[in-house]
């Protein structure tokens, strides 16, 4: 009995230890998710990739009318492929309208991506990801 005892002790703990584990951040705990901000400039970088793809875009910062860096969080790499979005998609130099939700420190320059229009031939992509 206790040999089948281990034996089912040792089967249940490799089992519980290949399964997968998911973890993620709050996305509440760096952007305020009831809020919305559009910022409008020049894409300068497209970062494809997980578990997190980001745009980075030149824009003004709204308080102070200065170009900064915006960094914008969007969905994996692997989810845009899922939806048509490749690394081709955008481009360094496309002129980009971005609204999403706020970074909860406004120095940062950070939003979460719900919606990107591209202005020179109308592309865009709105939506949400968890």
């Amino acid at each position: 009995m206790t040999r089948r005892f281990v034996v089912v002790i040792l089967l249940f703990a490799v089992a519980l230890g290949s399964a997968p584990l998911v973890a993620h951040h709050s996305a509440a705990a760096t952007y305020f998710e009831d809020k919305s901000q559009t910022v409008e400039g020049t894409l300068v970088q497209f970062i494809y990739r997980n578990p997190h793809a980001f745009v980075y875009v030149e824009a003004p910062d709204p308080a102070t009318g200065e170009m900064a860096r915006w960094a914008v969080e969007w969905t994996s790499g692997q989810a845009l492929n899922g939806i048509g979005i490749t690394r081709e998609t955008l481009k360094a130099g496309d002129h980009v309208a971005i609204t999403g939700s706020p970074g909860r420190n406004a120095a940062e320059h950070r939003l979460r991506m719900r919606k990107i229009v591209r202005a020179k031939d109308g592309w865009k992509w709105e939506g949400n990801f968890q």
